[in-house]
């Protein structure tokens, strides 16, 4: 009489093998979207971390770079919240979306019309606390909100641009405080 032997002894070292094949593919896959994820990033915002440089007379620095497009674009914070900036010397104001503005908790003031790249569009006054890029900071800055706007990239306008100054060097943006 033979003994039994189980049908799928043979099968699992195959199956090991498939799923430590499938399980590699898996993780070489994770690690490609995030390199290729940061990178695309800092195509759209090389200013991920803007460095700030103060002199001896107490001067701020921050130098931005362009980026593919040639816009500067940069992290900072309104209010303590993180968000992202692009400088807009055509923008009267700092001007926010909506949906950002309400998730940093901006009260929505007197409503006025304003005229944008797309047309005239309805906004809400606002207040900002604080605006900050770099080591530079800056209070009590007027702000509008825009509903039209579809993504959460901030418009830094002359509102807060016209605190600090700036000029281009080369491809270099210098802030100064």
């Amino acid at each position: 009489m033979s003994t039994p032997t189980e049908p799928n002894a043979s099968n699992t070292p195959k199956r090991m093998g498939l799923a430590m094949f499938i399980l590699a593919w898996l993780v070489l896959l994770a690690m490609l979207i995030t390199f290729f994820d940061g990178w695309i990033d800092e195509q759209v915002n090389p200013n991920q971390q803007p460095l700030s440089e103060i002199s001896s007379t107490g001067i701020t620095e921050v130098i931005l770079m362009p980026n593919r497009q040639h816009h500067y674009v940069t992290n900072g914070f309104i209010n303590g919240h993180k968000v992202v900036f692009l400088l807009d010397t055509g923008a009267t104001d700092v001007v926010i979306p909506s949906k950002l503005a309400a998730s940093i908790g901006l009260v929505a003031g007197r409503k006025q019309l304003a005229n944008t790249a797309n047309g005239t569009v309805t906004v809400a006054n606002t207040e900002l606390d604080s605006v900050q890029i770099g080591g530079i900071k800056l209070y009590r800055i007027r702000a509008s909100i825009n509903p039209g706007m579809r993504d959460n990239m901030v418009l830094l306008g002359m509102s807060a641009l016209r605190e600090i100054e700036f000029a281009q060097r080369g491809d270099a943006l210098i802030l100064r405080q």
